[in-house]
């Protein structure tokens, strides 16, 4: 699977763990920019988002200071279905019965090795199919249509 991976200043202390933990999964990680001191976040979760829905990349991940303002900017892109995680019941679950392609972190809120234990969960994790989820699913993009 390929990953797009982005994050501005405040995420970039997990840039280098989230980098291995992709690549140790066996995953191809694309890293988009380098953080530089005075980056918006916005800026980050549009260009991985931007590669996710391109078709560049199967799932993104994008870090700032706490993992919130990623995930909402991420999610104004359609058919973007970003979530914050910072434990690994999280990360998978999402992934299964949510379908998220998108992985938000905050790197003020967690360390490198809980990160790569996340990062390891959401890369591993496939959607489920299963009846309820893909009609979930069906009404969350329904919503998206919508507005």
């Amino acid at each position: 699977m390929r990953i797009a991976l982005a994050a501005d200043h405040a995420g970039a202390p997990l840039l280098d763990a989230v980098r291995s933990a992709v690549a140790a999964g066996g995953h191809d990680v694309e890293v988009i920019g380098e953080p530089v001191e005075g980056d918006d976040y916005p800026d980050v979760a549009l260009a991985v988002s931007r590669v996710v829905v391109a078709g560049g990349a199967q799932r993104g991940i994008v870090v700032c200071g706490s993992g919130a303002g990623v995930a909402v900017a991420a999610n104004k892109v359609n058919g973007i279905r970003a979530a914050m995680a910072h434990d690994t019941y999280t990360a998978h679950q999402m992934v299964e019965h949510d379908d998220v392609n998108v992985l938000a972190l905050g790197a003020r809120v967690i360390g490198p090795a809980l990160a790569a234990e996340v990062v390891t969960a959401f890369v591993g994790a496939e959607f489920s199919g299963e009846d309820r989820h893909v009609r979930r699913l069906g009404k969350v993009r329904a919503m998206e249509k919508e507005e």
